[in-house]
């Protein structure tokens, strides 16, 4: 196709790309009476971000449309068309909350069916217009997002796989368009665990995600988004995940995964089309996500990918939850998809070390699928390198307030590592005028870039290089720091200078990572050794701490003719909830995850779940008794994981040298057992069934 037309002076002109933009409020019927991060508010703010710069006056506006339950089935059971399409009906009203209780982080309302109707069919909508030619691209605004639904369950705020059904579609009832190819890109903050699952064993989609993973501990948690899962049967090798083992990734990380592995087997691949599922939570200042891609970071991968398929490209919204940088990402993305150049800017920072490594281990398992990955990535590339900042989980903008002792070079540092260099930005002074680098580029306009992007400085919990957190302190610390509890540990928190560093910070000898430590680093007034008549056993196979090999866990039910070893440390309940922060890699919090409501009855209930670290290993407080008239509780994980432990759906695994080395250092260090006795202690642990 002429892509190009002559102006009355001669002069030849580009032709304007048609762009496809779908909006409708009707998608705003569904909403959470809570104050939801997945609210109406996220498309009304890309809508009005677009209309304020004349972008819908550029672009052909659809209409959205429901979808035909035979699209949806193609990659939907029955009983999930059925149950999300009546869901709705007001005679569940009454039980709309109980009946998403028993789904991983959802909810309904009246408004609930519809919109999941018209998103999945707004999709498959601009999909067809898009493949027919009548779009050259498009992005459909829609919410409820898609990527998390599963086959036969909604998931992670997602009711129907959108972008499953529209690839679907193409593919199986639309075949005399010419689609034989689809490369699904999906770069949302969190693993597209559904979508994966729906294509796993099709040559047909070369499915593509990059996302925090730290191990399996960040949602949707689990193997699912490793990158050891590289597809099955005919889809073998179509499977490609690219799993951030920490946060505060940005753009230098998120250019270097697309140089060094989408891009060259994009182009071996040679898709007939692109779909992306747009989530936006890695934009800098997500509430969720904790990464830091900027505007003109989202814009460069997208014009990127523009050179395929003839830049037949599919945007559909997913995630993102800070209203300000989804609306300035999905700006800068429509402008691409419109044939506007990025403004060329060199990137100062370098990817992270982690960064690196996670893509030598992504290329080494498709290298046998994908010639391209067979050599190593050239030295002089990879040692190019930042040093990650250390961010604590705890570090929600409510929380922590500005130290006195927070210096210039501790801003300066936020800045350099959690945002990149300012040059990169393109922020909006809140007056409707665009602030980009350059020559007149003043002090003030450094100043809003900072306000902007992070909301600000004073409000991130950064370590300065030096071992040094910059601690603050909020309400509820006080009220936790006066309550003492008795903290009982079985695992490697056996060996008090372990255990010490959940504390005070830092690791000892095994650890492959560094703990960034507890705000209160105050030590156990006291610790002691008791016996309880429960079951020590080890399971999963891999942590970020330890590496290979199982961890310790404590079955949650008690068994008179068990016995387990557990050293108790006197701690506050402001000291335990940071414990527990860091057991389960938690990214974000407002307040205490066990506070004193739960303690007071956690003696009655005898174990407390804890929702907001759910995905986490350790999110199951257990009540275990009182010592010195003080609550003895600990964490493991739950009765569900046990059950899956015993089927094989979770992996039971001895522990590793290091770890089982310090447990038995903990026992025979804490004058509990001899060397001998740990050793079996351990080792009938590691081997005796559940």
């Amino acid at each position: 196709m002429d892509s190009s037309k002559t102006a009355s002076d001669g002069v030849l002109l580009p032709e304007r790309r048609r762009v496809g933009l779908l909006y409708d409020e009707r998608m705003c019927k569904h909403f959470d009476a809570t104050d939801h991060p997945e609210n109406p508010n996220r498309i009304l703010a890309i809508w009005n971000k677009l209309e304020s710069f004349g972008i819908h006056q550029r672009c052909v506006i659809l209409n959205a449309k429901e979808a035909d339950d035979k699209h949806i089935a193609l990659v939907h059971t029955r009983s999930h068309v059925d149950f999300i399409k009546n869901i709705s009906y007001q005679k569940f009203g009454s039980k709309w909350d109980r009946i998403a209780a028993r789904f991983n982080s959802i909810y309904f309302n009246e408004g609930s069916s519809e919109a999941a109707y018209l998103a999945a069919g707004s999709v498959v909508e601009v999909a067809e217009k898009v493949a027919k030619g009548e779009l050259d691209s498009a992005f459909a605004i829609v919410r409820p997002p898609g990527h998390h639904a599963e086959a036969n369950e909604p998931m992670g705020f997602c009711l129907y796989n959108n972008v499953a059904i529209a690839t679907s579609f193409l593919l199986n009832e639309r075949t005399e368009l010419g689609i034989k190819k689809i490369l699904v890109v999906d770069w949302d903050v969190h693993h597209g665990n559904g979508t994966q699952k729906m294509f796993y064993k099709d040559s047909r989609v070369l499915f593509f995600s990059v996302h925090r993973h730290e191990f399996g501990c960040f949602y949707p948690g689990g193997d699912d988004g490793s990158y050891v899962m590289i597809g099955e049967g005919p889809g073998a090798g179509y499977n490609i995940n690219v799993p951030w083992e920490n946060r505060s990734c940005g753009d230098a990380d998120y250019l270097a995964v697309w140089d060094h592995i989408l891009i060259p087997v994009a182009k071996a691949f040679d898709p007939d089309m692109v779909i992306i599922s747009a989530g936006f939570d890695a934009a800098v200042n997500d509430p969720l996500g904790g990464c830091c891609v900027s505007p003109y970071g989202y814009s460069i991968m997208l014009s990127k990918l523009m050179e395929f398929a003839e830049g037949k490209i599919v945007m559909a919204l997913e995630g993102g939850y800070n209203l300000k940088s989804l609306a300035n990402s999905a700006l800068a993305c429509v402008q691409v998809l419109l044939g506007d150049k990025p403004i060329v800017r060199s990137l100062q920072a370098d990817p992270f070390e982690s960064t690196w490594r996670v893509l030598e281990a992504v290329r080494e398992a498709l290298s046998a699928f994908w010639p391209i990955f067979a050599k190593r990535l050239p030295e002089e590339l990879t040692s190019k390198r930042t040093s990650l900042i250390l961010i604590p989980c705890s570090d929600s903008e409510d929380e922590y307030d500005n130290g006195p002792n927070t210096t210039s070079e501790d801003y300066e540092a936020a800045i350099e590592h959690v945002i990149g260099p300012l040059q990169n930005l393109e922020v909006d002074d809140g007056h409707g005028t665009e602030l980009t680098n350059g020559p007149n580029t003043t002090s003030e306009d450094y100043e809003v870039a900072i306000e902007h992007v992070i909301e600000p400085l004073q409000n991130l919990k950064v370590e300065n290089g030096h071992d040094q957190a910059i601690a603050f302190s909020s309400s509820w610390r006080s009220e936790l720091s006066k309550i003492d509890i008795w903290y009982a540990t079985y695992g490697s928190n056996m060996r008090e200078s372990r255990f010490l560093c959940y504390i005070e910070g830092g690791q000892v000898e095994g650890m492959q990572k560094q703990c960034v430590g507890s705000v209160d680093k105050s030590p156990p007034k006291e610790s002691c050794w008791r016996t309880f008549p429960h079951r020590l056993f080890f399971a999963r196979d891999y942590t970020a701490t330890w590496g290979p090999g199982g961890v310790a866990f404590l079955h949650p039910e008690s068994n008179s003719e068990d016995k387990a070893y557990l050293r108790l440390y006197r701690i506050t309940l402001e000291q335990f909830n940071d414990v527990l922060v860091q057991e389960n890699i938690l990214s974000s919090r407002t307040g205490p995850l066990f506070g004193l409501k739960d303690l007071q009855s956690i003696e009655d209930k005898k174990c407390i779940s804890i929702e907001a670290i759910k995905r986490g290993w350790y999110h199951n407080v257990l009540y275990l008794g009182k010592e010195d008239n003080l609550p003895v509780i600990t964490m493991t994980c739950t009765l569900y994981s046990v059950d899956n432990f015993k089927s094989g759906k979770f992996p039971m695994c001895a522990p590793g040298r290091g770890y089982a080395n310090t447990l038995i250092m903990g026992l025979v260090e804490g004058n509990r057992l001899s060397n001998e006795e740990a050793v079996a202690y351990i080792e009938e642990a590691s081997t005796k069934k559940l």
